[in-house]
């Protein structure tokens, strides 16, 4: 699934929040230059948000579809897994990773970014989390349960998705704290909203894990479900996004 997302590189890149502005200027300033490395860089989302504070972004990802619209986008990309990735001798003052971290592992990729870091270099790994309406979440979950029923995301929880990432965002840190190198991990909390009508919101759905492998016409059975209940809560609404991030600095000696 890590490598599913490319399947329609230009929707991700245009449909996909963006991480908040006061994350990326916190995790610059906490950062002894801009040179930064982006691990699962993607499209490039997060390494133009840094680029646009005058940063030097090298990105780093698996998926030849994401890495050339990075590319195309301005985004100096190398295609390989971070944890095969050869940093070549090269150094940098960050290394980053948005809605990607889970896919690397937590203490073998901090114990390579810490390599990579020049003295008092941070590692920086962050993500966004939402609940959806319980009207949109709810058409989501049926439509879901009865076109793959047997898929592993109709797991039961009762947690709410934050609880989720709490607790993946605690076991980062543990991560960064196991690999050694790094002053003690510190967690980052930003909360903010954002509006999406009914066509925004269909647009980025097939973007997320599981949607990003289903047939055609599946697919569009889930975006007429979604839709539908989108439309009897007034066409629109405003999602309560948090971001969470687990970050550390290396030893400044």
């Amino acid at each position: 699934m890590a490598e599913s997302f490319g399947v329609d590189a230009e929707r991700y890149d245009r449909a996909r929040a963006r991480y908040p502005d006061a994350l990326v200027q916190r995790i610059v300033e906490a950062s002894p230059g801009g040179e930064v490395l982006d691990v699962g860089c993607g499209t490039g989302i997060a390494a133009r948000q840094f680029q646009a504070l005058g940063c030097t972004v090298l990105g780093v990802d698996p998926d030849q579809r994401m890495a050339e619209f990075a590319r195309q986008s301005g985004v100096e990309v190398e295609l390989a897994t971070f944890e095969t990735w050869d940093p070549a001798g090269r150094l940098f003052d960050a290394v980053v990773a948005g809605q990607a971290w889970h896919w690397v592992d937590q203490v073998a990729g901090a114990a390579k970014a810490a390599q990579v870091l020049r003295p008092g270099g941070r590692l920086a790994v962050f993500g966004n989390v939402f609940d959806s309406p319980p009207v949109v979440a709810k058409a989501l979950t049926d439509v879901y349960r009865r076109l793959a029923p047997d898929s592993p995301f109709n797991a039961q929880s009762s947690r709410s998705a934050l609880d989720l990432y709490q607790e993946m965002f605690a076991k980062a840190a543990d991560g960064i704290a196991a690999a050694g190198g790094f002053e003690d991990p510190e967690q980052w909390r930003f909360d903010w909203e954002q509006s999406y009508t009914r066509d925004q919101w269909l647009d980025q759905l097939p973007t997320t894990g599981g949607l990003t492998q289903f047939p055609p016409d599946k697919l569009a059975e889930v975006l007429d479900c979604v839709g539908a209940a989108i439309d009897t809560i007034g066409g629109s609404f405003t999602m309560t996004y948090t971001t969470l991030a687990a970050t550390a600095r290396t030893s400044a000696t």
